[in-house]
């Protein structure tokens, strides 16, 4: 299965690169085209002062013909692309999962299968570390009060 890999950063919606020790991630997801026209591709609206995109949107509009879709049934229908390399096998491999964070140990992230070894590979949301079990250390109070007697 070879993905395809983007051209330009205009035709994404996400885009990532993680490195740490043996882990490499490369993940993206492309912008959805309009399903009314299908001319333009959907993006967040447009601030008129500034000209970026409203970050904080719950919609996409089509530029072409305004056609908006909220924010939650849009990102639903998309599709990540993943490009990895397995911290405990170390082969590299490539995935299609859902665009939609899952709580995985505690930290909303794209969770990944190791296509070799079933390993579960996290892409956190801003570089999280995942939360450690609590371990079930006994605290034993001491009472202070039966020594008076």
């Amino acid at each position: 299965m070879a993905l395809k890999v983007p051209n330009d950063m205009s035709e994404l919606l996400y885009m990532t690169i993680r490195k740490q020790d043996k882990l490499f991630i490369k993940a993206w997801a492309y912008k959805k085209q309009c399903p009314k026209c299908k001319k333009a591709l959907m993006s967040k609206p447009l601030d008129e002062k500034t000209g970026r995109p409203k970050i904080r949107s719950t919609e996409y509009i089509c530029p072409n013909c305004k056609y908006s879709e909220p924010k939650s049934e849009h990102e639903d229908s998309l599709k990540l692309d993943v490009q990895y390399t397995c911290p405990q096998c170390g082969k590299s491999g490539e995935a299609t999962i859902p665009f939609k964070r899952k709580t995985y140990m505690g930290v909303k992230s794209f969770v990944i299968d190791c296509e070799h070894c079933a390993n579960k590979i996290a892409i956190t949301k801003k570089m999280k570390d995942p939360k450690k079990k609590k371990s079930k250390a006994v605290v034993e109070e001491e009472d202070d009060d039966a020594d008076d007697l």
